[in-house]
């Protein structure tokens, strides 16, 4: 069975017809299966944010604004929630893709779409595992596709964390970006 990655590399070289066809077939279900990473990728990041800023002391402040001196001589600061500060936000940003690896991925058996499920619950207890692929291959693209979503849509993310918005998946990985738009039925909380 070839790759992805190995059909894609043929897509340049000249048809012969066989792997033209084999190629034609091959090709959609690639697709599908790097729109079912993309998809499950934002949804576990935006589980694994949520669930990041619920752990932080609501009572916790972080002093933003300018340090500056006014003529008068007051300063232009104010406390804000550090939970769902820019720092607290993009200090998360940079290491919520290492928890892809507490995931793994689930087939379902009619559709074969592919999702990603947590294999270790936040306290580290092992969760239901049946029809659960577990494996490094899993847990390194989820992590790329994390990343890559991390970066790209970092603005975004900012923006809704930032206020206490409802359903930031749906919002995030389906009306904002796209990843998800095959996906609305994914139930909101598949944790």
């Amino acid at each position: 069975m070839w790759s992805c990655r190995e059909w894609s590399s043929l897509a340049g070289s000249p048809p012969v017809l066989g792997a033209a066809l084999a190629l034609a077939l091959a090709v959609p279900a690639c697709a599908r299966r790097s729109q079912d990473l993309h998809c499950g990728a934002c949804r576990a990041l935006v589980d694994e944010l949520e669930w990041e800023i619920a752990q932080v002391d609501p009572r916790k402040t972080i002093q933003m604004g300018s340090f500056r001196i006014n003529p008068d001589g007051s300063q232009s600061v104010v406390e804000v929630p550090y939970a769902r500060s820019e720092a607290h936000l993009t200090e998360l940003l940079e290491r919520v893709c290492e928890k892809m690896k507490d995931y793994g991925e689930k087939v379902e058996p009619g559709s074969h779409r592919k999702s990603y499920v947590r294999v270790l619950s936040q306290d580290g207890t092992r969760m239901e595992l049946s029809g659960v692929k577990i494996d490094g291959d899993v847990a390194a693209s989820l992590k790329f596709a994390c990343e890559s979503i991390a970066e790209e849509y970092e603005d975004e993310l900012l923006e809704l964390l930032s206020h206490e918005t409802q359903n930031v998946k749906d919002r995030l990985c389906s009306k904002r970006t796209d990843l998800c738009d095959h996906a609305l039925h994914i139930p909101h909380d598949e944790l």
